[in-house]
């Protein structure tokens, strides 16, 4: 199941995808994931959760992304939910190019029995059509 949390900038999209996940530990039967641009949410975090910061690596588009996806639920096939920070600003790119990552997210999603939870910077007056589905 995909999820998108969408919100202006600001407006502490962050800080309930980290009280899910938190919250999540403590049920899940899987193993969780959060993905962010950077470290700075890491002390936030349930230390039963893997955190990954995607600033050392090279993620240059959508299909690097979706690639990164597929290697980290390959790598554990134990992984239940997968919590992804501001999209946006760890892939840069069109936001209308970003619908074929969230049909293949979705298909991943269903296909490895993966809940995705996506944080992305977006009012909700003007997200497109293929968002709209997703918005939790």
């Amino acid at each position: 199941m995909l999820h998108v949390f969408c919100d202006k900038k600001g407006s502490g999209k962050t800080k309930a995808l980290i009280q899910s996940a938190n919250e999540k530990i403590n049920v899940s039967k899987g193993n969780i994931v959060y993905i962010d641009d950077d470290n700075r949410h890491i002390l936030q975090l349930d230390r039963r959760i893997r955190f990954i910061s995607t600033d050392e690596f090279n993620l240059k588009n959508y299909n690097s992304f979706y690639g990164f996806l597929c290697g980290i639920i390959s790598e554990d096939y134990d992984v239940g939910t997968i919590y992804i920070d501001g999209l946006f600003n760890i892939v840069g790119g069109n936001l209308q190019d970003a619908a074929h990552l969230f049909y293949n997210i979705e298909r991943l999603a269903k296909k490895n029995n993966v809940d995705f939870y996506l944080n992305i910077s977006i009012e909700k007056d003007t997200m497109p059509d293929f968002i709209k589905k997703y918005v939790a």
